[in-house]
Order: structure tokens, then sequence, then C-alpha cells
């Protein structure tokens, strides 16, 4: 049985906790979180002990891997310090915000980081997840399309502090395409963006609508569609077009009612409300599959340059907006590097 110290309960640390206290090969060892009332509601609810900081959580040496969940500036600094400790470990997106931290760490870090698995869950969604099985089914594909709508934009003090719209949000999209594309990476971004929902969202130097164009070095486009209001619920769907077809994988449901009355036609059943409840079966996979890794002691599914990839995408639309031009991402990493 694999311990586990948990650092960070917000939102998605209280899912982690919860996952692994009812995964019948985790123990919920040690919890920290700097705020004492979020320790003790988890602690009461799914065991573990609280520790008085990261580091003593991640010394215990009843912990064999840590999952870290707390702010994303805190992030490397926790990483290198389990991984010296000789543990595994599970690390919420993104890395870090500076892209230039995220390309250094993975150099000092070197062989360490086959020890990480990165948290995007939407890999381990199983309606994806059978999309990319059915892509091979198209033949030769024309494009890709993966659109992406929050229900409602979060508070403007977590977006004053989330790194902005792609490093935030869209980073899930760029990953899904690389998990999509499988060994055709994206070689060109083009990104486009505004503020279209709420203009408190302009004032933190941030946007709220965006459509980014990927390209692979033989032309495929993918086609991301971001927007953080969409008041028909959280919409998640992947489409591709090919020689053979088209695929599609749309939101799932509650039930395949369709409905007809004097006020719709073919009425279904709402969209989840959030990723919370979208992805609710995903990230019990995803810790399943960090938890087989560490028990068998194989290769992590999501690895830490995965989630530098992802980054460098996002990065890679950073600067295709701001500078209003085609960015080429091993271009712009050949730069970031080189200091």
């Amino acid at each position: 049985m694999i311990g586990v110290a948990v650092l960070g309960l917000g939102r998605i640390g209280r899912i982690h906790a919860a996952n692994l206290a009812a995964h019948p090969g985790a123990r919920l060892v040690r919890l920290f979180d700097p705020r004492a009332e979020a320790v003790t509601a988890v602690t009461e609810r799914h065991g573990g002990r609280p520790a008085a900081d990261a580091g003593e959580a991640i010394r215990d040496p009843a912990v064999d891997a840590v999952v870290i969940a707390t702010p994303t500036d805190t992030h490397l600094a926790l990483l290198a310090e389990a991984l010296a400790a000789g543990r595994r470990v599970f690390l919420e997106k993104p890395i870090d915000l500076d892209i230039r931290r995220v390309l250094d760490a993975r150099r000092e870090l070197g062989a360490a980081t086959a020890r990480v698995q990165m948290g995007f869950n939407r890999r381990f969604d199983r309606h994806f997840r059978a999309f990319r099985d059915a892509l091979r089914g198209l033949g030769r594909l024309y494009r890709l399309r993966i659109t992406s709508f929050d229900p409602a934009p979060p508070p403007v003090d977590y977006l004053r502090r989330s790194g902005g719209l792609f490093r935030d949000m869209t980073i899930h999209d760029f990953d899904m395409a690389r998990f999509l594309l499988a060994d055709a990476e994206p070689r060109f971004v083009t990104a486009r963006a505004a503020v279209r929902v709420d203009g408190s969202i302009a004032a933190v130097g941030d946007v709220d609508t965006a459509t980014v164009v990927l390209e692979t070095a033989e032309g495929l486009p993918v086609v991301v569609e971001n927007c953080r209001r969409a008041v028909h619920g959280y919409d998640q769907r992947l489409e591709a077009l090919g020689e053979e077809g088209l695929l599609q994988a749309g939101n799932p449901r509650p039930t395949t009612l369709r409905r007809a009355h004097a006020r719709a036609t073919a009425a279904r059943d709402p969209l989840p409300p959030s990723f919370l409840e979208r992805y609710a079966e995903s990230y019990r996979a995803e810790l399943d599959a960090f938890l087989r890794a560490c028990t068998e002691g194989r290769e992590m599914e999501v690895g830490f340059d995965d989630g530098v990839r992802a980054q460098l995408l996002a990065e890679a639309a950073v600067v295709s907006l701001r500078e209003e031009r085609r960015v080429d991402v091993g271009e712009l990493a050949r730069t970031l590097g080189s200091r």
C-alpha cells in the first residue's frame, strides 16, 4: 500500500484527498495546507495526520508519494524537495508560471523527473480515450477541433495570480491536442483572443475568449476554442474530420432522454455545472494510474516532459497574441533555453 501526503487542500487537493482515501492501494498519511481549518475538515472526513509544514509531510518515513496541489508559485520548490527525499510526485499543472524556470528545472532535476506524473486528468476521460482510439480509423486527418467552455469565470483574485487564460485554462487543451496527435507535435501556434465576457478580466491583464490554431509539421490544423462563460453549462467537446468521415466526442449527460414540448424540441438533460462533476471519473483514474506506477515501479503515463511541452504551447500562444504573429514552438524553446 502506498503512503501518500497531500500538499494543498483547495478544490482540487480535496478531490485528490478523497479519492486517495477511497483507493484500496493508498493510505492517506499526511496533509498540509496553511489554512488549519482546511486540514481539519479533510482529516475528520478522510483520515491522515496534519503536518506543521510541507517539509514535515514530505519527510515522514511513512510517505512514499506526494501530491502537490498548492499554489503554482510553490510547485518547483516542493517538487525539488520531494524528489530529493526519494518520493514519487503527482504534480498539478502548470509546473510554474515562468517558462524559463520550468526549462531550468527540467535540466536541473534531470532523471529524477521520471518519478513525476502531471495532473492532466482529461487524458484519463474514457470518452476522450475512445475518441483517440477511433482517430486511426479516419485515415488522413483534415482537421481537429477542441472546444472548452467554462460556465462562468473564476474570481478576479484567482485570475490575477493564474498566469492568464493560456497557462491556466487552455493548457489542458494543449495537452489534449498532444495526446490526440501522439507523435505529431504541434510546430506552430497562432492565437487570437479578446475580453468579451467581463471587463474586470481586462483590468488584470487577461482575456476570457480565445481561438488558437496549432499546426503540425505536415500542416494539420488543430483549432482550440475557449470561453470563460457558457450559460448552457460546462462544455467540453472534440471533433475530427478525416478522409473516412467525421468523429465527435460530445458532453456526457445524466441520461439519454430527449423531450419535446411547447417550449423546446429535442430538449436534453443539462450539461454538468463544472469540471468537478464532468471529470470526477477521470480524477480517480489518473490517481489510479499514478499509484499503479508507484507500486510497479514503471514509467509515469503522463510525465514531467508532457507538462513542459504543454506549457511551451501556452507560452507560444501568449507570444502570438502579444506580437500578433504565428510562433514556431521549436524556435521559441531554443530562444528561451539559451541563457
